[in-house]
C-alpha cells in the first residue's frame, strides 16, 4: 500500500522538485505554508508531513507542534540547510521523527520515509490489536452498574499494575476467568502471554505434569519432553482456576514456584525459574478446606494477597437487564440476525429468576432465545423451560404460530451444536448451554443421543 506524504515547503520550486521525485513511490501533497498544511491534514489521510524548517516567516517547529496535537499525527520530518547537531536535536525533542539535510539526497530521503511510514502503520496496528483485545477481555466485557461491580473494577484497575498474586473466589459462572483476564491486560505484562488452565478439567495424577511440565520417561506415556503451563506464562500471566482441586504434593510444588519462585519438571532434576503472576480461582469455600487440612494453610496465605469476591448474578438483579442485552446483541451478530430487545415478559422472567449457573446460564438462555424465536424478538415462550417455570409467568397454552418448530428438535439441535463447536468436549458444551454437565449426560439420555 502506497504512503501519503505532505511536503511543506515556500520555495515552488523545491516543492515541485521533491513532488516529482517521490510520486513515483508515494501519493504526494504539497503546501506552501502553514494554513496550507494543516488544511490538506483536515483530511486525516497523510501518513507522513515532511516540511522545511524556513517557511517563509513561519516556523517548520511550530507546524511539527500542531501537528502533534492532533489526535492520530501523521509522523513528522524536517528538511533544513542549516543542518547542524543543535538544529537536529531540537527537533528530535519536540517530537520529529528525522531530519535531512538540503541540498536532499533523494533515495536516503525515500528510503527514510518508507522506514517511517511503515514504522507508523505497525504501531497503529499494535494499537488496534490492543484495543481489540481490551474489547474481548478488558473492563469493556465486564458488564454491570451494581454497587458490587464498581467495587471489583476499582480493585482491578488497583491491583492490575502490581505484581501482587490474586484469588478470585465465587460460583461457577460468574466470570472469574474474565476477570483475570482484565487484570492481565491492564498490567505491565500485557504484550507477553495470558495461560489459563482449569484444574477440574484433568485428572488429579496429571495436574503437577500439566502444571509444571515433565522429562521424556517420568511416567508411562511421556514419549517426549513437555513444557508446563508455568513455563508458557514466563513473563506473563497464569490463571489457575478451580485451584482447590489440587492434592497436597502439587500444592507444595506450587509453593515452591511461587516462593522462591523455582520448579522441576516432572522426572527431572534441572531447578527452572519463571517470572509468572498468578491469578488463582475456585468456586469452592477455600478457607473450609484449610481448616479441615485439604489445602496447605501456607499455600492459602501466599495465594490470598489480594482477593476479590465475584457476587453471584442473584445478588446483583440490576445487572441482568445489561448482560442480557450485551450477549443478545453478540449472539445475534453471530447468527446474522437482525433482533429486537427482549420483550417485557421475557426481560421480567430473567429478572425473577435465581440463576444458579449465574453469567453463564444467563448467556445460554439468550442463546437459547435467539435459536427458538420465530420472529425478530425474544418473548418469554422462546426462553428455557427452568426460566419460564420460575418466573411464575404464564404462558400461553398453544404455539402462537402453527410452524413454530418442534420444542424436542430445538433442543436437540441446541445440544448439538454446543458439542460441535466444543469439540465434543461435554464439560465446554454444559458451560456454553448454561447447564451442569450432569444435567447435559442426563438430556443425551433422554433424547436417546449416542454416547
Amino acid at each position: 500500500m502506497r504512503g501519503t506524504i505532505l511536503i511543506v515547503d515556500d520555495e515552488k520550486h523545491t516543492r515541485e522538485g521533491l513532488r516529482q521525485s517521490l510520486e513515483d513511490d508515494f501519493d504526494v501533497y504539497t503546501a506552501s505554508n502553514i494554513d496550507e498544511a494543516l488544511n490538506v491534514l483536515g483530511a486525516d489521510q497523510i501518513d507522513l508531513v515532511l516540511t522545511d524548517l524556513r517557511l517563509g516567516p513561519e516556523d517548520g517547529m511550530t507546524l511539527i507542534e500542531k501537528i502533534l496535537q492532533r489526535p492520530r499525527p501523521p509522523v513528522c520530518m524536517l528538511m533544513t540547510a542549516y543542518g547542524s547537531i543543535a538544529t537536529a536535536v531540537e527537533a528530535m525533542r519536540r517530537g520529529a521523527y528525522d531530519f535531512v539535510t538540503k541540498p536532499v539526497n533523494i533515495d536516503e530521503l525515500g528510503l527514510k520515509i518508507t522506514r517511517a511510514i511503515n514504522g507508523r502503520r505497525t504501531e497503529q496496528e499494535n494499537v488496534q490489536l490492543r484495543q481489540q483485545v481490551e474489547k474481548r477481555f478488558g473492563l469493556e466485557n465486564l458488564v454491570g452498574e451494581s454497587q458490587a461491580m464498581h467495587a471489583i473494577f476499582e480493585v482491578i484497575r488497583q491491583v492490575a499494575p502490581t505484581r501482587a498474586t490474586v484469588l478470585l473466589v465465587g460460583e461457577s459462572g460468574t466470570g472469574k476467568e474474565l476477570i483475570a483476564h482484565a487484570i492481565h491486560n491492564l498490567s505491565n505484562r500485557n504484550k507477553t502471554r495470558f495461560i489459563a488452565f482449569n484444574c477440574a478439567a484433568f485428572a488429579p495424577q496429571l495436574i503437577e505434569s500439566e502444571l509444571f511440565g515433565h522429562e521424556r520417561g517420568a511416567f508411562t506415556g511421556a514419549v517426549e519432553r513437555r513444557i508446563g503451563r508455568f513455563e508458557q506464562a514466563a513473563g506473563g500471566t497464569l490463571f489457575v482456576d478451580e485451584i482447590g482441586e489440587i492434592d497436597s504434593n502439587v500444592q507444595v510444588k506450587l509453593l515452591r514456584a511461587l516462593d522462591p519462585g523455582v520448579f522441576e519438571r516432572v522426572g527431572g532434576s534441572q531447578s527452572i525459574r519463571a517470572d509468572v503472576r498468578l491469578i488463582a480461582a475456585t468456586n469452592r469455600d477455600i478457607t473450609a478446606l484449610v481448616r479441615d487440612g485439604k489445602f496447605r494453610e501456607d499455600l492459602y496465605y501466599r495465594l490470598n494477597v489480594v482477593q476479590i469476591r465475584v457476587p453471584p448474578l442473584r445478588e446483583r438483579k440490576e445487572d441482568i437487564p445489561l448482560l442480557a442485552n450485551a450477549f443478545l446483541k453478540e449472539i445475534s451478530e453471530r447468527d446474522s440476525k437482525a433482533f429486537r430487545p427482549l420483550s417485557g415478559d421475557a426481560m421480567e422472567a430473567l429478572i425473577q429468576y435465581s440463576w444458579p449457573g449465574n453469567v453463564r446460564e444467563l448467556k445460554g438462555a439468550i442463546d437459547a432465545g435467539v435459536t427458538l424465536a420465530t420472529g425478530n424478538q425474544i418473548t418469554v415462550r422462546d426462553l428455557p423451560l427452568t426460566v419460564r417455570s420460575a418466573s411464575g409467568l404464564a404462558l400461553p397454552r398453544e404455539p402462537r404460530d402453527p410452524d413454530l418448530v418442534n420444542i424436542h428438535d430445538n433442543e436437540l439441535r441446541l445440544i448439538l451444536r454446543a458439542l460441535e463447536e466444543s469439540g465434543g468436549n461435554r464439560t465446554e458444551a454444559a458451560k456454553k448451554l448454561g447447564i451442569s454437565r450432569r444435567t447435559l449426560h442426563r438430556r443425551l439420555k433422554e433424547l436417546k443421543l449416542p454416547e
